[in-house]
């Protein structure tokens, strides 16, 4: 094959049902003349069913300690469909007590949708979060960041697990062994997904699951709820799709380093928005628009967060700059 200028590429593989192997011949761009082969793998994507928009039943096998587009998707679905899969908690740790995976997030997927490509936006809708067991972990400690160096030395013995009960009759979590103050001390479980995301844009490393990106990751953003939408950015085609890291309920933000930490029921539905490309990481519910900013200070997140709030409503809505500034100053919340 040749590209608009004339550059040469060779390809040779070898199909074998629905795999291709083989290897690329191809120029070396920062070396004339000089020429590099890669290896390459490929499957062939199967055809929609004819029933059309369907409901998929997931049960995995192996989870990812990365959002990558390394690993081969579990499934190829379709816009509108939905799955109902589940998944293991931060520690690999499966609804019967059964180390799984490695700690540290570990995800279920990817998921392939077919027709995704990068320039588009994912729609994830989250169906249905149902604990499926009746604890969870967590730790008593006090992240750092949220501590003036007054606290902080009192708080330094602190960070032992705490087994949490989860009595999903009635829809409440207690600490197992609570005693004095808060020997009657419950919350209501509101369940979540601490990881969802897509694998990131070629040329980029795959992300770990204890990180984020504009391409979502570890947000441990306790509005990824049931009843709610996540958008994404696809950067990669099929946009292999993760999620990981269900909690049974958690504050605004991680500040016990771990939130009640559990394994999950989850059914979700995807739809593609095509042709739209968004900055970051957008959820929906019935009565609010959210968007997260990411970044190294949190000067620079809050301008991230603000800048692509506007931008949601200059897009979708047809708001000037002046109408959005209006509409942040009096409805916005961080």
């Amino acid at each position: 094959a040749k590209d608009a200028k004339g550059t040469t590429y060779g390809y040779a593989g070898t199909l074998t049902g629905d795999a291709m192997a083989g290897e690329a011949d191809m120029p070396d761009s920062n070396h004339a003349g000089v020429r590099i082969p890669h290896r390459f793998t490929a499957r062939r994507l199967p055809e929609r069913a004819a029933e059309g928009v369907r409901t998929w039943d997931y049960r995995p096998e192996s989870f990812s300690n990365l959002f990558t587009a390394d690993r081969l998707p579990v499934m190829t679905i379709w816009p509108g469909d939905s799955v109902r899969t589940n998944t293991i908690d931060s520690g690999g740790v499966d609804a019967k007590g059964v180390t799984r995976a490695l700690f540290g997030n570990p995800q279920t997927g990817p998921f392939f949708i077919a027709g995704a490509e990068p320039g588009d936006t994912l729609a994830i809708h989250i169906v249905r979060l149902t604990p499926d067991r009746d604890w969870a972990d967590s730790l008593d400690t006090i992240v750092g960041r949220a501590l003036a160096s007054s606290l902080a030395a009192k708080a330094d013995g602190l960070g032992k697990p705490v087994r949490w009960v989860l009595d999903r009759a009635r829809n409440v979590a207690r600490p197992a062994e609570a005693s004095g103050a808060l020997k009657d001390y419950a919350v209501p479980l509101r369940p979540m997904l601490g990881g969802i995301g897509v694998a990131p844009g070629f040329g980029s490393a795959p992300l770990s699951t204890g990180d984020t990106a504009r391409t979502g990751g570890n947000m441990d953003f306790p509005e990824v709820i049931a009843g709610n939408t996540v958008y994404l950015p696809v950067q990669q085609p099929g946009a292999l799709l993760y999620i990981g890291d269900a909690h049974a309920l958690q504050g605004d933000g991680e500040t016990s380093q771990y939130a009640l930490e559990t394994s999950m029921q989850v059914e979700f539905r995807v739809e593609l928005i095509k042709g739209q490309r968004i900055a970051g990481p957008r959820v929906e519910s019935p009565s609010e628009l959210m968007v997260l900013g990411q970044a190294g200070s949190l000067d620079d997140a809050l301008k991230a967060a603000s800048t692509g709030m506007i931008q949601w409503l200059q897009h979708d809505y047809g708001l000037t700059l002046s109408e959005a500034a209006q509409v942040l100053g009096t409805a916005l919340r961080y």
